[in-house]
């Protein structure tokens, strides 16, 4: 590559005596960008062009000397020349801008990472899912709230994915898309794809023969930013230095390429009348008709664009754009959840334990599909095994899992008051909680607005399950009597947000699970002694008694299903639901009053997931009044039945089956069941040893229906053993 110096003396060698003592004499007539005429004594000594050449790159520095060499040529009406070391400077220009925006964008910090602390951002970015297609509102919904085989299913249903380096190709009429506008809910990655565009073009493997720039438009910077400026000025923020060819680089439009990332967070109107809009690249306006004249194609028409954007901000955006073509960023499948793993922790052991019990936790594992949260989990595991605790004492639960990871948010703040603290958590409780009150839909608000002092603050929880943690957390923090708004007392507020749960479907299933969990007792000793904030345990009763009355009105109607007539999916997912929040609360008192009721459960024709099960087999053990389960025709295992995952967290029972949970329930001293019905659940022999075991140990169970299994003879055999161990009380198996 040939720098500065060498195209700056290139263009002397050209000229001859006479114009080589005129070009020394214009650059005396020059007036530097505040640094005034160079003296025409200090030009005596240079009187080669060698020495010309290092005394005005030492004098300016290298890239303003070429320019003013341009000047000087341009004065001297040498404008052949002038021309021919502008496009070289434009050239080497550009190269230089390559290698800054190499430098810029090879590294990300984590979040919440101390001073210092980077990661290089190809040996952290994971491949997402990219789809070609403009979903409505409600397959959103679906996509995000729902868990397990469910979430797979959406996940491979959608279209064909492609990669960054398509978002430019010909359409199926042959026409290239000027505006690529590039959707994605929080957290999902949107921001990352945008610096993994910008370094893939910077190291030449992106778009090299289509942009000769490419230039990175941070939305919330613009917000905080000079009110006055041009789209050159944009352009000058992403180079290296304040010289850059400029003029030069927008000359050529359509080699351009302008990436406007966070278009949702710009808090402006781009109701701006056309005539108003600028057509000139070096015109100073206000940022909203600077962006505004990008989007419309007023300024630079030629030059092409994505746009980053949460949906909620699609609608507006709409209506500025024309021709453009909408891609959307789905998140991870599973193979690229494992990778991220691997990635982030960067040793096979941790790799291993890591994905391995966040794989047996169906909600977690689900939730791992958002970038963001993946990087959670991983943070909070990776803090447990530096720690030497077990995943599964705090981690197993999701609350628990949260938990730890705010938890770790407040180490790099050791410095600040444990009062500020205080103040702080509770004002991100009742940001979270105003964004659940203020929901028009099925989503929480991902952006929640505080006036303060007459400034504008603006708050957004980094994804939808952080804002429904803290959400469930202003409901059981102990208020002070100031802090009880309009009157309403915090039992009065529970209420409330019982009321309105599953109102529809998945609607503040994940705050009201996080409810429970808050109020685990050891939950409740944690955030005491983190934060110095008290959960208030008034609540209890009145949780106690909505979830014994949910249970109830249930198994009204498993009562009357005496044939192989199982309640809805719907009204199925709620039932478990239920036995996921019991999970989450962890106190077997509590859990035993609300189950005290049930003598029978019907649960025929269902898909269990291993978090179902776990959570269902814990509500089993105890159930000390249900005398007869139906679990006719249903299907236990992993999200991936091709797939054998070792259990991280019972690794002596890794030949165990399915049904081996439930099994481990059935054995508990507190179950007294009588009757287990498992017609056609495709039961292997592995399932009979774990059933025999139960024959061997339960001292209730008298009737077992195992019809429409091909058990084969090593299942019979098994059977078989129990049956004939003297503790075996069964009477009667089909």
């Amino acid at each position: 590559m040939q720098g500065p110096e060498l195209i700056f003396l290139e263009a002397l060698e050209n000229l001859l005596a006479e114009e080589f003592d005129r070009f020394k004499y214009a650059l005396t007539c020059i007036e530097c960008d505040g640094g005034g005429k160079i003296p025409k004594c200090r030009l005596e000594e240079a009187n080669t062009q060698m020495k010309l050449v290092d005394f005005i790159c030492s004098y300016y520095g290298e890239d303003v000397a070429v320019k003013m060499a341009i000047f000087a040529l341009e004065l001297m009406k040498m404008r052949d020349a002038a021309a021919n070391l502008r496009v070289k400077r434009a050239k080497d220009y550009r190269l230089k801008y390559s290698e800054h925006i190499q430098n810029q964008y090879k590294v990300i910090k984590d979040m919440n990472s101390h001073l210092g602390e980077n990661v290089n951002l190809n040996s952290r970015y994971t491949k997402l899912i990219i789809v070609k297609e403009h979903r409505s509102k409600k397959e959103r919904e679906h996509e995000i709230m729902d868990s397990g085989r469910r979430h797979a299913e959406i996940i491979t249903k959608r279209a064909s994915s492609v990669t960054i380096n398509c978002l430019f190709d010909p359409d199926k009429d042959g026409q290239i898309p000027p505006i690529v506008v590039l959707q994605g809910a929080a957290g999902i990655g949107k921001t990352m794809t945008a610096k993994k565009i910008m370094f893939d073009w910077a190291v030449g493997e992106l778009y090299q023969s289509r942009f000769d720039y490419v230039f990175y438009i941070n939305c919330r910077e613009i917000n905080s930013g000079i009110e006055q400026g041009s789209v050159a000025d944009l352009t000058l923020k992403n180079c290296p230095d304040q010289n850059a060819p400029v003029d030069k680089i927008l000359r050529n439009p359509e080699k351009l390429l302008f990436i406007i990332d966070g278009f949702d967070e710009l808090r402006f109107s781009f109701a701006q009348s056309e005539s108003n809009l600028c057509s000139d690249p070096f015109e100073k306006q206000s940022a909203a008709m600077i962006l505004s004249s990008l989007f419309r194609k007023k300024v630079l028409s030629k030059s092409y664009l994505i746009v980053t954007t949460r949906p909620t901000a699609l609608e507006e955006l709409q209506q500025y754009l024309q021709g453009e073509w909408y891609a959307e960023i789905l998140g991870f499948t599973e193979a690229e959840r494992e990778e991220y793993f691997y990635k982030f922790f960067k040793n096979e052991e941790k790799t291993r334990k890591a994905f391995n019990f966040v794989k047996e936790n169906e909600m977690l594992f689900t939730m791992c599909f958002v970038p963001i949260v993946c990087w959670i989990i991983c943070t909070v595991l990776n803090q447990q095994m530096e720690e030497g605790k077990d995943l599964a004492q705090d981690s197993e639960r999701i609350t628990g899992m949260y938990m730890l990871y705010v938890f770790s948010l407040l180490k790099g703040h050791s410095s600040n008051s444990k009062q500020q603290i205080q103040v702080n958590w509770k004002g991100l409780c009742s940001l979270a909680k105003h964004g659940l009150d203020m929901s028009d839909s099925l989503f929480l608000n991902e952006n929640v607005f505080l006036k303060y002092n007459d400034t504008e603050c603006v708050y957004s929880f980094i994804h939808l399950s952080l804002q429904e943690f803290f959400a469930a957390l202003f409901y059981v923090l102990e208020k002070e009597d100031t802090m009880v708004e309009e009157s309403e007392t915090a039992v009065n507020d529970v209420k409330k947000l019982l009321e309105n749960y599953g109102k529809s479907r998945n609607y503040l299933t994940l705050t009201v699970r996080f409810l429970f969990g808050l109020l685990n007792t050891e939950t409740m000793e944690a955030i005491n002694k983190k934060i110095k904030c008290k959960i208030s345990s008034k609540i209890k009763p009145d949780l106690l008694k909505w979830i014994k009355n949910k249970l109830k009105i249930s198994s009204l109607s498993w009562k009357s299903d005496e044939e192989l007539s199982p309640l809805k999916s719907a009204e199925m997912i709620y039932l478990l639901e239920e036995f996921h929040c019991l999970y989450e609360i962890q106190e077997q008192s509590f859990v035993q009053s609300a189950l005290n009721h049930f003598t029978e459960l019907n649960l025929a024709e269902y898909n269990f997931s291993k978090m179902d099960q776990v959570a269902l087999s814990f509500c089993l053990k105890n159930c000390c009044k249900l005398e007869t389960l139906n679990l006719n025709l249903c299907l236990f295992g992993s999200e991936d039945p091709n797939k054998d995952f070792p259990r991280e967290l019972h690794q002596d029972e890794s030949n165990h089956s399915d049904i081996y949970l439930f099994c481990r329930a059935l054995k508990e001293p507190n179950c007294k069941l009588k009757k287990l019905k498992l017609w056609g659940c495709v039961l292997t022999a592995a399932c009979c040893g774990d059933l025999s075991s139960v024959l061997r140990t339960s001292q209730n169970l008298t009737v077992l229906e195992l019809g429409y299994n091909k058990l084969r003879d090593l299942g019979m055999q098994l059977l078989c053993e129990g049956l004939e161990h003297p503790n075996c009380k069964l009477q009667k198996i089909k």
